[in-house]
Order: C-alpha cells, then structure tokens, then sequence
C-alpha cells in the first residue's frame, strides 16, 4: 500500500473511531504507529489536524478543512481494492480479442463457452479484421490479445498455435477433380478467385514463388463469399483449412502437391499488461 495513503486511512480511522488505540486495532498497527502517520501528515501539511485530550481526539479547524479530501481518497483506495479483489475472483471483466473470421467461427465459441460455466460474468467482444489490422490493435491496445499469421510484421510475443494447410477449391463439376493433389502449374490460365485484403493474401507469395500467374477474375477477403462463387462455377481459389470445416457449400476440395500452411498465433504486447481475466482464459485457451 501507498505511504500516503496509509497516512490518510489511519487519519480517517482515528477520527471516525475517535480514538488512536481503536484506530490500531481495525487497522491492524500500534497505536504508536498511527500517531507517528498522523505527525507525518501534520509535518507534511504544516498544520495540526488533531488536538489530543483526556476526552479523547477533536479535530481543529485545519483538519476539519482537509478531513473530507482524505476521506474521498481513503474510499477510492477501498474501492479499487473492491474492485481488484473483483478481478482477482473473476467475477467482472471484459476480454477483447482481435481476430479473423476462421478462429472467430471454428475456435473461440467452443472457448468462450468452457470459459464462461466458470467465469459467467465475463463479457467478451470480438474483433474481427485482417492480419495488419489485428496487429495494429494489439499493439495499440484496443484488444488485450489477438490471433493472427505468424510471424508478425509488428513488434510483439509470439505464441504458436497451429499449422493451417491451404486446400484448393474446386466446382464439383471442375476437370481438375481427376486428380488427387494439383500442382501450381495446374491453376495457369484458370479463373481463379483470390482472398485478399488491401493486398495482404496468403496465397500471393505462393503464385510468385512458382512465377505462376492465375487468372485473378475476383478479389475479396470474404471467404465465405468465395466459396458461394466456387460453388457457381466463376472461379476456383486455395483457401486455409481451417475456413473449410463444416462446410455449407457444395464444392470439392483437393491438396497441393507441395503442401504449404499458414502459421497461426497468439500475439499480445507484454503478459503483465494482459487484465487478470485476460490471462485465465489464455491459460484455459492453451490446455
């Protein structure tokens, strides 16, 4: 506890309690302890805030002036005190994730669920954007954690989570369906249909890579709208696995024959900067 403001608590205990000796006892000091505090705050203001007597302690004027300052801060302390004894049981708080459209589905419900039958009173909320975007948040603070590729362009702690396999997605109707895995010559001269976002794409590198340059008919970041195009036939794309779980539409889908997977993590600035809540569902998260 501040020095201070043990100063101001044992100043307001003594004049509620009137008495040093009663103030000690609640405060769990010796009476000679609040009298040498309560001299301290008298050295420090240049007043007296208490006359001593045989009846007992009365306040002068000074102090009768300053009494209610102290008061207020001698509450506030309880009240924060509350409140992070709140924090420290779990029985409050507010967790903010950064994320993508993959973990925020297939994920974080099953999470958030197991995590609340505990901890009912923790509120979530979910932010969803692109891997700069989930970064930016993260470093700035306006999410306490997020999950994104790795490695992170931004300077922050890494926590693997996954490999995450890229699959080819094809109409079901697509010749390339005769075979079992494809090659990246294979998609030279398709319509292809890219996941991209302010030109952030998994794939992109992978195109380059093989100096492969598909017939890029759409861009979106919308995978689920790729997959509805997929399945009308415009085009055929590579999407994470991840997003391919319980799938609701009807495509086919086929491996690589030079597998590649993104790697997804855990990012946060700093452990100790993490709420306490923030922390327990972490721990949760990763057993």
């Amino acid at each position: 506890m501040d020095m201070n403001i043990q100063k101001y608590i044992a100043f307001v205990k003594a004049v509620e309690l009137g008495s040093f000796t009663k103030a000690a006892k609640v405060l769990n000091y010796s009476q000679s302890g609040i009298s040498r505090m309560i001299n301290d705050l008298e050295q420090e203001w240049g007043f007296p805030l208490l006359e001593r007597n045989r009846a007992g302690l009365r306040l002068t004027s000074d102090g009768l002036n300053v009494l209610p300052f102290a008061k207020e801060l001698a509450e506030k302390y309880q009240a924060l005190q509350n409140q992070l004894a709140e924090l420290g049981h779990l029985d409050t708080g507010l967790i903010r994730i950064g994320t993508f459209s993959s973990v925020a589905t297939h994920w974080l419900p099953a999470a958030i669920k197991k995590f609340q039958i505990k901890y009912p009173k923790i509120e979530f909320e979910l932010l969803l954007g692109d891997y700069e975007e989930i970064e930016q948040w993260i470093f700035e603070g306006r999410v306490d954690f997020g999950f994104s590729r790795l490695p992170a362009q931004a300077d922050l702690i890494e926590v693997f989570q996954a490999s995450d396999e890229q699959l080819v997605v094809l109409p079901t109707d697509h010749p390339l369906l005769a075979k079992k895995s494809i090659s990246p010559q294979d998609l030279i001269d398709q319509p292809f249909i890219l996941l991209e976002r302010q030109g952030t794409s998994d794939i992109t590198e992978l195109l380059e890579n093989y100096q492969i340059q598909p017939d890029i008919k759409y861009r979106t970041w919308d995978d689920y709208s790729i997959l509805s195009m997929v399945e009308q036939g415009l085009g055929i794309s590579i999407l994470p696995k991840l997003i391919l779980q319980r799938l609701a539409y009807n495509v086919a889908l086929r491996p690589l024959d030079v597998p590649i997977s993104r790697k997804i993590g855990l990012l946060y600035r700093d452990q100790q900067l993490l709420s306490v809540a923030s922390r327990a569902f972490l721990t949760d998260f990763n057993h």
